[in-house]
């Protein structure tokens, strides 16, 4: 049977230290992560959420053909979506006494992920699935960074990376389903082609 460990809290001492920089707002004595460096990673994070909500938008826009509707509907839930993550990261890193960076120059090169528009449907959707893969390995990286020093953080990013897998795996069940439906059209085969084929 497992020793029960009794929890003993300084409850006057807790009081004092709330006291003390009360100017910092959420930022205790108690926080044992780099802040700064959390800081900038939070920045790289919602730079790559940005960077994805515009092109989960472009392809929302722009996707054709007998297929696109159904897939800019989920093109249009990850935009959406997307932007929530830039939310909860942009609240959190003000919670961290630090600055959103939500300037567009620059906006690229702070994100993990590409910016590429893509030809046709299956193009979009595959250059979607490769961000939420970078997404994914981003996360798993800074969680493994944080690790135990900002449970708020890490807890935040968790609930994020879950919705990433989830975006990876509903953008590669189109490819597959794209795939067997033959979408986009593939071109029909030269009459040169096909004649020598007959011959």
């Amino acid at each position: 049977m497992a020793k029960t460990k009794p929890f003993v809290s300084d409850i006057e001492n807790i009081r004092k230290r709330a006291r003390k920089d009360i100017d910092k707002g959420a930022m205790t004595a108690g926080y044992n992560a780099d802040r700064e460096t959390v800081i900038k990673l939070l920045n790289h994070a919602l730079a790559t959420e940005l960077v994805c909500v515009l092109r989960y938008k472009y392809h929302y826009y722009m996707a054709s053909g007998i297929n696109s509707q159904s897939v800019k509907a989920e093109f249009l839930e990850h935009a959406n979506e997307e932007q929530g993550h830039a939310d909860l990261i942009a609240e959190r890193i003000t919670q961290l006494d630090g600055k959103p960076n939500l300037s567009p120059e620059g906006l690229l090169s702070r994100s993990h992920a590409d910016y590429v528009e893509g030809e046709d449907l299956v193009d979009m959707i595959k250059e979607d699935l490769v961000a939420e893969r970078i997404a994914i390995d981003s996360y798993r990286e800074i969680i493994d960074y944080i690790g135990t020093d900002d449970s708020t953080t890490r807890r935040m990013l968790e609930g994020i990376l879950a919705m990433e897998e989830e975006h990876a795996e509903d953008m590669n069940t189109l490819l597959e389903q794209l795939g067997k439906k033959g979408e986009p059209a593939k071109p029909a085969p030269s009459k040169k082609a096909a004649a020598g084929k007959r011959g």
